[in-house]
């Protein structure tokens, strides 16, 4: 049982998650065999002001 781990900032639409969802289990059943039925994949919405990179906050280094 394949588990695909996103995490991601958070404003993606539920019907963007939907595609992606979609893209990456046919991208592993492609490339590594099995069903898609056998991958799960789960998403995980952060908050930019819940990521760091290079030393500082998302939020800061990305303001929207």
């Amino acid at each position: 049982m394949p588990i695909i781990r996103v995490e991601m900032f958070t404003g993606r639409t539920e019907q963007q998650k939907r595609v992606l969802v979609r893209e990456l289990t046919d991208a592993f059943v492609n490339a590594a065999g099995g069903t898609p039925e056998s991958v799960n994949v789960v998403i995980t919405d952060v908050d930019k002001s819940d990521w760091g990179s290079g030393g500082e906050l998302c939020s800061d280094k990305f303001p929207d």
